[in-house]
């Protein structure tokens, strides 16, 4: 694939050196080097699986099968129908599977436990549990016993469809029913506790499990991992990992994957190093959602031109990088400020192999729109409604930004209102984001009207909306209004946050109400909600405006002392003060 080339760029050493780019000649570490020569990275060969009984190029065999086997006498077993089924939904063809199994029972063939769990997977795999459970009573009915397939199928249906306390109380009541959970039934249980994001729980249960005789497997061990990565809790991932290879597990892509993401996320290139190196020690094949940590790695830390190294590389190495790999690329040339290269990302996707989504189109719309660049943005908007993928609400929302920015609010206002033409749905981010573009250009009757439209259409503006209605009236010198708006909070169930407060203490020091200011300021810290560094400069800013230089000094040495430090405005506030001091008095006032 060359989707590339359309970049003739020389590369430059990685600061990784995770693969080696640059000049062929010096040998790399033992690892790498072994890496280059094999690209696929294993010399063990793969175990082969049994074939499936009935395989198919498509439904449409599978249903002639279906239909000669209903009119063969003597008719195959019921074991037959059921494998052709279980082939089927391994096909994904889950409806089709349900229709099949009620024309059996109109040509009298009869089903068993197995047909049974089978038509369980498929109303679980279609989103219908409750029809599962229909087919778990009717086993009773029947006179049949349920097996832990079952159990199984019905927990991992509730937990993959969010129900998981009822996916857990189903397990709970296996035992007392007289049934025994496997190693299956804990699996999907951890799974699912850890999708909720109740990691510890997850963990005592991998305990229990042990103590009953179902030693965790790689996929128990690589949930949790993952779990306690994604809540930051590295060390204690790094625990589990120790235990889980000490025991003889040996990790798979999915373990590395799970920590080379955490330690990229941390920037501790070192250990992404260390692990990518053991990985391969281990022949573990990397896949694409490797590379994409690495690529993302790079464009976090701005080294862009790595990024497109690594993409370039994995296309030498025969790794196919999918639309991920390339709207992590283009959104670090959008962070970068590279509109042109991202702009060619997108083309290569386009003329190549790997399709871009709506999310592709919308990094290219936003990178525009921040750069101020929103005619490019509407061109692509265009393009993107002729010929697809259709946009969404946040290519709108990324719209109707970039228009507010630069005070287009009338086009961000006909944008807006197009939405409904167009069958897309405004959220309370494109609420937000009309709302503040209405308020920072002084339109507050505007902002109002939008505010009573957002109710109107049954969402609840929440505190990010509410503190955008207030810094607007501040900033326009209605701080009664404002004042108004913050006192009522209470009312609607919101709390103010520091953000909330912060703008409310400006506005009343913008105001001439320093003292006033002060006592919120005060407040919001009685009220649980700690002053950060902006809230205290904020304070300070506004006794000195208002010539209070004592109770300025005050308030700077408090906030030194909880670890803040003066911002830019501040400082040029209090170097100003000391130049224009002829007699000392302001610098006796601050010490």
């Amino acid at each position: 694939m060359k989707m590339m080339s359309v970049w003739t760029r020389k590369t430059t050493p990685s600061a990784f050196r995770l693969l080696q780019f640059g000049s062929p000649k010096p040998k790399p570490p033992i690892c790498f080097s072994y890496y280059f020569r094999n690209p696929f990275f294993s010399t063990t060969p793969l175990k082969k699986k049994p074939k499936p009984r009935y395989v198919f190029d498509n439904i449409d065999d599978a249903l002639a099968l279906f239909y000669q086997m209903i009119h063969t006498h003597p008719r195959p077993s019921l074991v037959e129908f059921n494998q052709l089924l279980g082939t089927i939904v391994r096909m994904k063809h889950y409806q089709t599977a349900l229709s099949l199994s009620k024309q059996m029972e109109l040509e009298g063939i009869h089903h068993n436990v197995y047909t049974l769990n089978i038509l369980l997977n498929c109303f679980c795999h279609l989103g219908r549990v409750g029809f599962g459970f229909s087919v778990f009573g009717r086993m009773f009915k029947l006179g049949l016993q349920p097996d832990t397939i079952t159990f199984n199928t019905l927990i991992n249906g509730l937990s993959i469809g969010g129900k998981v306390a009822h996916a857990v109380r189903l397990f709970d009541d296996m035992v007392p029913a007289g049934y025994q959970p496997d190693l299956i039934t804990y699996s999907t249980i951890v799974n699912g506790l850890c999708k909720i994001g109740h990691t510890t729980h997850a963990i005592r249960l991998m305990r229990t499990m042990g103590e009953r005789g179902y030693a965790p497997n790689i996929v128990t061990y690589s949930t949790v991992i993952d779990s306690l990565c994604k809540d930051d809790l590295v060390t204690e991932a790094l625990k589990l990992f120790s235990e889980m290879t000490g025991k003889g597990i040996q990790p798979n892509v999915v373990t590395y994957n799970s920590l080379l993401h955490a330690f990229c996320n941390r920037g501790q290139r070192e250990k992404v190093m260390a692990l990518w190196n053991e990985m391969l020690a281990n022949n573990c094949t990397p896949d694409v959602i490797s590379y994409n940590t690495l690529v993302d790695a790079a464009c976090k830390e701005g080294k862009i031109s790595e990024a497109h190294d690594i993409v370039e590389r994995i296309i030498q190495l025969g790794v196919q990088p999918n639309t991920v790999t390339y709207n992590i690329l283009m959104d670090g040339y959008c962070l970068r400020g590279k509109m042109d290269e991202a702009r060619k990302v997108l083309h290569s996707m386009i003329i190549g192999r790997c399709v871009p989504n709506v999310c592709s189109y919308n990094i290219i719309v936003n990178g525009y729109c921040k750069y101020r660049r929103v005619d490019e943005a509407m061109e692509l908007f265009r393009e993107m409604c002729q010929n697809g993928p259709f946009p969404n609400t946040v290519t709108c929302t990324a719209l109707i930004n970039g228009m507010s920015h630069l005070g287009r609010l009338s086009t961000a206002q006909e944008l807006f209102k197009d939405m409904s033409t167009l069958g897309l749905i405004p959220d309370t981010i494109t609420y937000s984001t009309l709302l503040h573009g209405f308020c920072m250009n002084g339109q507050m009757d505007k902002a109002l009207e939008l505010f009573e439209v957002m109710q109107n259409s049954g969402l609840k503006p929440d505190i990010v909306n509410y503190s955008i209605l207030i810094d607007g009236f501040c900033n326009a010198g209605q701080h009664t209004v404002a004042r108004e708006l913050f006192c009522g909070l209470a009312f609607k169930g919101l709390e103010p946050n520091v953000y909330t407060y912060t703008i409310m203490i400006k506005g009343l020091c913008k105001a001439g109400l320093a003292n006033e200011a002060y006592e919120l300021f005060r407040k919001m810290e009685a009220n649980g909600c700690l002053p950060n560094s902006i809230s205290y400069n904020v304070m300070i800013q506004g006794y000195l405006q208002n010539d209070e230089v004592s109770t300025a000094a005050k308030i700077l040495h408090e906030m030194v002392d909880k670890g803040f430090s003066a911002d830019i405005s501040t400082a040029t506030m209090f170097v100003d003060l000391l130049c224009s001091d002829t007699d000392g008095q302001l610098i006796r006032k601050i010490v």
